[in-house]
């Protein structure tokens, strides 16, 4: 048990820990189709095919993690912070070749693709007693806010010509790592603040419980969904539409606003409504969104839809609506909490989903290059909103337990 007198100041570093861990994410790993873009002119094949050294880390995660379990989560998490500095500060410094550019990326990819569980494991030790919706809610809200400081910024820069992927020295990603650097000594902080470790289990354990089988669906499902939302999403405008990074990043600072408030609205509502109609929303959300973009994208490529007016600003309606749905994994999250069998089961359990969705999405992502390049965008778009069908079978099978029932967290 945390020092309870320790908590509060222990959640405000978190909380500033999230938010500069966002404002370097915005500045590296949200920019980067367009780096590939303009320092690489890279095809959507070749697009698809990068996917592999930047998600393999997510597939081979739970096995990092388990070799460091000695560690308490913090220092594992600033292991996975030095990791991220390195790679995507040495883009900033040199324009390798291709395949060295494609090392530095996997060394960025696997710091990142660390933190990710343990920064959700390390936020639910640090909430204690209070509505776990409500809490998550607005750390989410903090990360989608400075996620929305950093489209400034990448705006601001492109605009005035600061910042360039053509150029010999990459501001944007130097800065990133300052930034990141700034995160590792909030977490050294953090972990003295708290007075004690905190460590959840990393056996390399791969918990198929009964229990968690729609977890695992909901993950795998998410990992086709990702590819699809973050890759061939934003791919829509870069290549078919020939945008650049500052017009993606008005369309960031747009979504990360109104995520500000959305955020924790869907922390509220999963107090209210319970898991169940909230997985509803999510998998409905997705079908309509793919359907959009394969309309969309159909008729870009086909020359049957306008490049300007009315069918462009359909496509940036879809991509802030996409930024939305990133958001929704809290979900997930809380859902397999609610389901756990034991509390030493969610961090593994996180972890194998996150490799789960990330072999699915390393398939899906040389697919979907394939599918773009011989048939069309379309195809790729349709496809994924099949299968987010299964996504509705899963949330009509899903059983609130009596204390994530509507209205249940909030009274735990």
């Amino acid at each position: 048990m945390l020092k309870r007198e320790n908590i509060k100041r222990a959640q405000h570093i978190y909380f500033l820990i999230i938010a500069l861990a966002a404002l370097g994410l915005g500045l590296s790993n949200n920019v980067i189709s367009n780096y590939f873009k303009d320092a690489y002119n890279v095809t959507a094949y070749q697009r698809g095919l990068i996917e592999f050294p930047r998600e393999m880390p997510g597939v081979i995660v739970i096995l990092i993690l388990a070799s460091l379990s000695m560690f308490s989560d913090i220092r594992i998490a600033m292991v996975a912070q030095l990791l991220s500095i390195i790679g995507i500060g040495a883009l900033g410094f040199v324009t390798p070749t291709f395949a060295v550019m494609l090392v530095f990326i996997f060394i960025n990819s696997a710091g990142m693709h660390m933190f990710m569980p343990l920064q959700d494991s390390i936020g639910m030790s640090l909430i204690g007693d209070e509505s776990i919706g409500r809490k998550m809610g607005q750390y989410k809200g903090v990360s989608t806010g400075f996620t929305m400081v950093a489209g400034v910024l990448v705006f601001a820069g492109f605009r005035t010509g600061f910042f360039s992927f053509t150029s010999d020295i990459k501001w944007i990603f130097i800065i990133a790592a300052c930034i990141l650097a700034l995160v590792l000594v909030l977490l050294l902080t953090l972990e003295r603040v708290i007075g004690q470790p905190i460590k959840s289990s990393k056996r390399v354990n791969f918990v198929f419980r009964k229990e968690y089988r729609y977890y695992y669906i909901l993950v795998v499902m998410w990992g086709v969904q990702k590819q699809i939302m973050l890759v061939y999403g934003p791919w829509v405008l870069i290549d078919l539409l020939s945008k650049k990074a500052d017009t993606l990043a008005v369309l960031s600072i747009v979504g990360a606003f109104i995520g500000i408030f959305f955020i924790p609205a869907v922390g509220r509502w999963l107090d209210r409504f319970g898991i169940k109609k909230l997985l509803y929303a999510d998998a409905l959300s997705f079908i309509v969104v793919y359907l959009a973009y394969g309309m969309l994208s159909a008729g870009f490529a086909g020359g049957r839809l306008a490049t300007a007016g009315l069918p462009v600003l359909a496509a940036y309606a879809l991509f802030v609506f996409d930024q939305m749905s990133t958001q929704m994994g809290m979900i997930r999250t809380i859902y397999l909490r609610s389901i756990a069998v034991s509390p030493l089961d969610i961090t593994p359990t996180l972890s194998l989903g996150l490799s789960l969705d990330h072999i699915v999405s390393i398939i899906c992502a040389y697919i979907g290059g394939i599918v773009w390049s011989r048939f069309g965008p379309q195809y790729i778009f349709f496809l994924a909103a099949s299968l987010s069908l299964v996504n509705l079978y899963v949330a009509g099978r899903v059983k609130e337990s009596p204390e994530f029932a509507a209205d249940g967290m909030a009274k735990k």
